[in-house]
């Protein structure tokens, strides 16, 4: 139940694994400095990146995946280039601004969740500790926000890992160059989201999330979603509603629609007035939020925008493009 959608909350956790056992997952990866120079040195575009045009300016919104492999971790030459062509970096929220690393602090302290019937907080704690992470660990979050941090955990299993995750790299880009740094949203406005509003709702979403883990189906998504973005597939995501057996119940679609569409147009907004302002905006945010109806993509052109998706492919090969030879006489 919306597999790949808790992902992108996962920023707001650390998952333990507990090393040693054979069927654990792979522990979290701590990049070597050979790794990361390999990582620099043959970096490759990969997500969603699309350009939109007003009042003379341009600004760029870019679809990132909250976990990855090695050679994905730095931004490859296209989305460089947009990087360096804006002033002004937008995010989710700036996991290196001080004030919000104390509201995340904050956050996490005043979590309140709905309680699970005692047969689901039992197969809650079988799950964590089929995937090694001690249950301590997790008991004094949510439900929600249990089953965030499994469903992260389990996807080392497919080889991806939220340490490698490109958003960490463009927060420290953004950072390092000076940028006008912006978070969209906070900590307690994502956890407000996630988290169910009765019992009967946590209730419905853990046992559907935990079917996903137990049977694999969430890691067979999330697969299918991190291939797609790591090749830069806009029509796998822009059919994903055909092929993510997400929104079967009342319940996925109701959480679909306030993870998703509800939190799009203030994203939106904020991103027009940044605009608007005079600035050149570069917004990373997780890749399901540009895509769809109210996707940032779709909401950015009802207000007026060029938007224009960039092929990568394209670009690449432009950039490639030997210079042509003088012309003798010119």
């Amino acid at each position: 139940m919306l597999k790949t959608i808790q992902i992108g909350l996962f920023a707001l956790l650390g998952a333990a694994a507990m090393p040693g056992h054979a069927a654990c997952p792979p522990a979290p990866m701590h990049p070597t400095p050979e790794m990361m120079q390999s990582a620099v040195r043959n970096a490759g575009d990969h997500g969603y990146l699309w350009r939109v045009s007003k009042d003379g300016r341009t600004s760029y919104l870019y679809g990132t995946i909250h976990v990855g492999k090695p050679e994905w971790i730095f931004p490859g030459p296209t989305v460089m280039e947009a990087l360096r062509a804006t002033d002004t970096m937008a995010l989710e929220f700036d996991m290196m601004d001080p004030k919000m690393q104390e509201s995340m602090k904050n956050a996490m302290t005043e979590l309140h969740g709905n309680p699970l019937p005692a047969a689901l907080a039992q197969r809650m704690r079988t799950e964590a500790k089929s995937l090694c992470v001690p249950y301590d660990t997790l008991a004094e979050f949510p439900p929600e926000m249990q089953i965030a941090v499994l469903s992260v955990t389990a996807s080392r299993l497919e080889g991806l890992d939220a340490t490698f995750a490109v958003d960490g790299v463009l927060t420290g880009i953004g950072h390092a160059a000076g940028k006008n740094m912006v978070s969209l949203e906070t900590p307690a406005s994502q956890i407000k989201a996630l988290v169910m509003k009765t019992p009967e709702e946590t209730a419905e979403f853990v046992a559907g999330s935990l079917d996903e883990l137990e049977d694999s189906r969430a890691r067979k998504v999330l697969r299918r979603l991190a291939a797609a973005w790591a090749n830069s597939d806009y029509a796998e995501l822009d059919h994903y509603e055909d092929w993510c057996d997400c929104l079967r119940t009342e319940i996925e679609r109701k959480i679909m629609k306030r993870l998703l569409d509800e939190r799009n147009p203030a994203m939106a907004e904020r991103v027009d007035a940044l605009h608007q302002s005079g600035r050149q905006v570069f917004v990373a945010v997780g890749s399901m939020h540009m895509f769809g109806p109210v996707g940032l993509p779709a909401l950015m052109e009802k207000r007026g925008y060029r938007v224009e998706r960039v092929d990568f492919k394209a670009s690449q090969a432009h950039q490639e493009k030997p210079a042509e030879p003088a012309q003798p006489g010119k």
